[in-house]
């Protein structure tokens, strides 16, 4: 046979049995994970796990788009699915039903409509069944993608569902003011909510909005923490009042707290559907929001099973700098502008817990509480320590003297610990960490030292005074002038911080800008009286010692009377102090160093259990290699031998 005949015959032959119906092909990393991972959430599209489900019962992605109800009944009553195949499904369809239905326009539609919302609910509803109530437990498909997909479209259906039902009934007005969320009906659905979970008080501040913490992005934040796991992160909106000036005067009549909680907590959400097995909780139009603080709660029961929950650490305090403008009041505040601040507010980064340590930061000059951006954010970051501590942030008025803010300081503490502890005994009154930066560092450690009479007697040693003129101005300068060590700080870190005054204060720049800080009217008025009645007694005397009313710059400088002193007094023998120093003068001794502004001798202290030199420049607290250091210090205090 010819061999062109014989290829002839083999063509006719392929062709008679038809053309092969495999074919073999090869795909790139990326197509790889697309076809493993990618689904409707990542690419609008359905997953491949979801195309091939519709396949076996005859459908495609498009006949299910074109004709979703049948679809979706097909899915459900389809013999030839697995209870994993048929509910895994059956969550995606839904949820691309949502999603199509919340990007509609038109008054009745949207992600608050309806429709929209009773698209989640059912997306959640599946996706809860298949994760809870199929053969399979959880921990058995812990490896496989298909589950990690499904609990997202369980996650992000809870997280629009919850943020929808808020914003429809809080418009309409149909909301409580002392819960959540008060939703009775919402289409076929019943919801109630359960929130017992987060310890609310009556206190507690009314919520004004709820704001998913995936939707958010900050620039200036290096991390954003969270923990993977069952839920929707939330970060809730409230109605706290915006910081507001507040008289110094301590005989002032204001009944405003020196403290709030954070007016931007974060929260965790569950929708619980009513049932005990998978043909009930199908059967359900009944669902329950429970709802837990991420920071007192990191795991919950569903189905005899624990399961971890997830939590987003960094969304609420990324959206308390951004919204809160201390930049702008900052320096108001050190200018003496009249809607600056007046009198220190303590800020608690989270709900106020009695079983956490509490660390207290204090800023420096012209700064506010967005000097510690990464500083408290990377020290909750660290699973130990946000497990032990709580953040408490000092905001107070940087134009103020020295011996001003200390007594106004403490107060502020010691009202805050009265507040929430009465009986001083939780342990977030015990042990309490104070971090101080630069101005802050020197406050910090006159709230751990003792004044005895030493700073009085420097008064009368410059202006002899008797009997009832010297009751009188004692009375007036005692809490300024006298204090101890407040007693529940057992640890301090300083940064940075001239326990010593700067010469840095005494140059030409430095002071054009101490001579345009002015000292609020309150501020004056409490002291300028004092004054007048020393002048009257010493009257050509033109320096009148640490009494004079220095502003924070004047404070500041190594040449200052109070500083001097003040540098002096002895620190509480039980506080164990740590110090954390810039050196931006690489190539000179250690002695001669200076961060740019403080040199290394003010900021070097005898007796510390540590001390780290890192080269930086002032803004020593924002280095990585300082915010380690103070991660060490703190795991290091929790240590039962220390």
């Amino acid at each position: 046979m010819r061999p062109r005949f014989s290829s002839l015959l083999l063509c006719a032959a392929l062709l008679l049995g038809g053309c092969a119906g495999v074919t073999v092909g090869s795909i790139s990393p990326s197509e790889y994970l697309a076809q493993r991972r990618g689904d409707v959430l990542i690419t609008g599209k359905l997953s491949t796990s979801a195309e091939e489900v519709l396949r076996v019962i005859g459908s495609d992605a498009d006949q299910c788009t074109a004709n979703g109800q049948a679809c979706r009944q097909a899915l459900a009553d389809s013999t030839g699915l697995s209870d994993e195949q048929r509910l895994s499904a059956l969550s995606e369809v839904w949820l691309q039903v949502a999603l199509a239905a919340g990007k509609a326009s038109g008054a009745a539609a949207g992600p608050a409509a309806p429709e929209t919302i009773e698209a989640y609910l059912e997306t959640a509803r599946h996706a809860y069944a298949y994760l809870f109530f199929t053969a399979r437990k959880p921990r058995d498909r812990a490896f496989e993608d298909r589950q990690t997909q499904v609990r997202d479209y369980y996650n992000y259906a809870v997280q629009q569902a919850i943020t929808g039902l808020f914003s429809r009934y809080r418009q309409s007005g149909r909301m409580g003011d002392d819960a959540l969320v008060r939703v009775p009906q919402v289409g076929a659905w019943r919801i109630d909510t359960d929130l017992s979970a987060l310890e609310l008080r009556p206190d507690d501040p009314v919520p004004q909005a709820l704001i998913p913490a995936a939707s958010l992005t900050f620039s200036g934040l290096r991390n954003t923490y969270r923990r993977d796991g069952f839920g929707a992160e939330l970060v809730v909106e409230t109605n706290q009042p915006a910081p507001s000036p507040r008289p110094l005067d301590n005989k002032a009549e204001d009944d405003t707290p020196p403290y709030s909680e954070m007016p931007f907590p974060g929260l965790t959400a569950l929708l619980r559907f009513e049932g005990t097995d998978l043909r009930q909780v199908l059967a359900t139009h009944t669902a329950r929001i429970v709802v837990f603080d991420p920071y007192r709660t990191s795991t919950t029961r569903l189905a005899e099973q624990d399961i971890p929950l997830a939590a987003n650490f960094t969304s609420g305090y990324g959206l308390w700098l951004a919204r809160s403008d201390f930049a702008r009041q900052a320096l108001r505040s050190l200018f003496g502008s009249a809607d600056g601040l007046t009198r220190p507010r303590i800020y608690l980064m989270q709900p106020y817990d009695p079983n956490r340590r509490t660390v207290i930061m204090l800023h420096g000059l012209a700064s506010s509480p967005e000097a510690w951006i990464n500083v408290a954010n990377e020290v909750l970051g660290d699973e130990t320590l946000r497990r032990s501590y709580q953040i408490w942030q000092v905001y107070y008025p940087t134009n103020a003297p020295l011996a001003i803010n200390n007594f106004a300081i403490r107060q502020a503490i010691t009202e805050t610990l009265a507040h929430f502890d009465p009986t001083g005994k939780a342990e977030a009154s015990r042990n309490i960490t104070l971090i101080g930066h630069s101005m802050g560092g020197v406050l910090s450690r006159l709230l751990v030292s003792s004044s005895g009479d030493k700073l009085w007697d420097s008064i009368l040693s410059s202006y002899p005074m008797q009997g009832a003129q010297q009751q009188r101005v004692e009375q007036r300068l005692a809490p300024y002038l006298r204090f101890e060590p407040l007693p529940q700080v057992s640890d301090a870190i300083f940064i940075a911080s001239p326990h010593r005054g700067t010469p840095f204060a005494n140059n030409r720049i430095a002071r054009w800008v101490a001579n345009l800080i002015t000292l609020p009217v309150a501020m004056l008025g409490q002291l300028n009286d004092i004054s007048r009645e020393l002048m009257r007694i010493a009257p050509g005397k033109q320096d009148i010692g640490p009494l004079r009313i220095p502003n924070s710059i004047d404070n500041l400088s190594d040449r200052d009377a109070f500083v001097q002193m003040s540098s002096g007094l002895p620190m509480n023998p039980r506080v164990r102090f740590h110090s954390i120093i810039g050196n931006d003068t690489p190539g000179v001794a250690l002695a001669l160093a200076s961060d740019g502004i403080v040199p290394y001798e003010s900021a070097h202290l005898e007796g510390a259990a540590s001390e780290l030199v890192i080269p930086s420049a002032h803004s020593v607290q924002e280095n990585p290699l300082a915010i380690l250091e103070i991660r060490r210090i703190l795991r290091e205090q929790l240590q039962p031998t220390r």
